[in-house]
């Protein structure tokens, strides 16, 4: 698994790549902390591991799950983890020692996708039974549980002010949930792809995009559902889009092993960019503009290392196997 960062300065020139060399199985999820320095990850080997990206060195594992971690999350203030399995469960990790606050029950079958809520205190999972479950983190339990997709949900997320969950559905329909208790019944039914969605994002002034492989991407107002506009110059499936900080810009990546950057108020495409990352899964802006861009697969990007700082690396991931500790808790969704 490698990571490309991009800087923001018209260019977009390459100007930083690295490799994370740690995972035994395929990897499928990536996060990154808001200030990038951490990234997390999960794979079918069932752990989920911790890198600090800037130095690419990997921090710790963590080992609970008993299937393949579909998806990972990390909190907005970084002091939560959260992943999601193939097993049913959700678990959600504290950042500092590594113990698990809570392993949340409430899926029938595999948790696709997780998100939190920009204040940390809710954590939304969506899976492939169809339903979407808010969980509240303060006491480990199922705050709602969303139906109404009639395929697998993929993807999550909240807007910037907590009004909003939006998720995405192999259904090809995105729904927009409003959050205030008066208005829940109110939900949106977004409709016009053809092909699963991948991935959901609301920028800071509010608009919701939508990436789908149908290869397009989308955009809507969230408030009454209507569509925007759609952007159709990717080639493969769009796996992942993401908002600059201001919200001027929209970045995606497909499995065309593209990105392109994406003028939000004109829909017109300002950059394409082609590396050698197989399989491109993620993408994130930092707050200072930059893009960072994560994949899978091939590592094609060779680094120059010392003997010694392998034989480092390799005595990090045998001594770095944490497991869940007993401060523990268990949620159900009732």
């Amino acid at each position: 698994m490698l990571a490309g960062q991009l800087e923001l300065q018209q260019t977009f020139d390459n100007v930083e790549r690295k490799e994370y060399l740690k995972h035994k199985d395929e990897v499928n999820c990536f996060a990154f902390s808001p200030d990038l320095e951490m990234m997390v990850t999960g794979a079918d080997d069932g752990k989920v591991r911790v890198f600090n990206r800037v130095a690419g060195r990997l921090v710790c594992r963590l080992v609970a799950h008993t299937g393949a971690v579909k998806c990972v999350a990390i909190s907005r203030d970084s002091k939560l983890i959260a992943s999601g399995s193939y097993d049913t469960t959700v678990i959600v990790w504290r950042t500092c020692n590594t113990q698990i606050v809570y392993q949340l029950k409430g899926h029938a079958r595999s948790v696709e996708t997780v998100a939190f809520s920009p204040d940390s205190r809710f954590l939304c999972s969506g899976a492939w039974d169809n339903t979407a479950i808010i969980w509240d983190l303060q006491t480990g339990t199922a705050r709602n549980i969303f139906t109404g997709h009639r395929n697998v949900i993929q993807c999550c997320t909240f807007s910037h002010n907590n009004d909003y969950l939006a998720t995405g559905s192999w259904d090809h329909t995105v729904r927009v949930w409003p959050l205030l208790r008066a208005k829940m019944s109110q939900c949106h039914v977004l409709q016009g792809h053809t092909g699963n969605i991948h991935s959901v994002v609301f920028s800071k002034l509010g608009m919701l995009a939508s990436g789908s492989w149908d290869k397009t991407i989308r955009f809507w107002n969230p408030k009454d559902g209507s569509h925007i506009a759609t952007l159709t110059d990717h080639n493969g499936w769009v796996q992942a889009v993401a908002f600059s900080p201001d919200g001027t810009m929209l970045a995606s990546v497909s499995d065309d092993e593209i990105v392109k950057v994406w003028d939000v108020k004109t829909g017109e495409c300002v950059k394409t960019l082609q590396g050698e990352i197989d399989q491109l899964q993620a993408c994130v802006f930092s707050t200072d503009g930059a893009l960072i861009v994560s994949g899978a697969s091939t590592l094609c990007f060779k680094m120059t290392k010392s003997k010694n700082n392998e034989d480092n690396n390799n005595k990090d991931e045998d001594e770095l196997n944490v497991r869940g500790s007993s401060s523990e808790q268990s949620g159900d969704a009732k």
